[in-house]
């Protein structure tokens, strides 16, 4: 950490690891691998107090830092092969069985069924409640590009749920 005072936003950064754990989550589909992501973009964060300029959006400079963090990890998973997604560690003893449960376990699996780009909107504008242009500065894309992902995600978990699922 520096000495400037930048340190002041330390406080403001705890308070939204929250949203950054759904992001996360979103991003990465397995709960440890996201918590990984947090503490990763939280280091980058705090190390770097001294970039962040007042004024602007800290929650978007965090979930900016965790998506380039994400994508640059991606791309060298990529080149690497592990067995962690067929782990037997990963699979539940028992599923749920209340109504709102097993809803709620359908509809997260329609958006996890989602290409990565509708995916990533959805998350971030319906449900962490950012707005159209902070995920466009998120994402570095046009705000319309945004409305026409979110629309299109919309949809296609519709159509994935079925039309009894409305």
């Amino acid at each position: 950490m520096n000495n400037r005072g930048d340190d002041a936003i330390v406080p403001d950064v705890l308070t939204l690891i929250p949203p950054l754990r759904a992001y996360a989550r979103a991003l990465c589909k397995n709960a440890t691998d996201a918590d990984d992501l947090v503490q990763d973009t939280l280091v980058k964060a705090l190390g770097n107090t001294d970039k962040f300029q007042q004024g602007t959006q800290l929650r978007a400079w965090l979930f900016t830092i965790m998506r380039n963090t994400f994508f640059t990890a991606a791309k060298v998973r990529a080149r690497e092969s592990t067995a962690g997604d067929d782990c037997v560690s990963v699979i539940p003893v028992s599923a749920g069985d209340q109504e709102w449960y097993i809803r709620g376990q359908e509809l997260m699996a329609a958006v996890e069924r989602l290409p990565s780009r509708y995916r990533e909107m959805l998350i971030l504008v319906v449900m962490l409640g950012e707005s159209y242009e902070t995920a466009a500065t998120i994402c570095d894309c046009a705000v319309g590009t945004v409305k026409s992902r979110v629309n299109r995600a919309r949809q296609m978990v519709i159509e994935d749920l079925g039309v009894d699922a409305l």
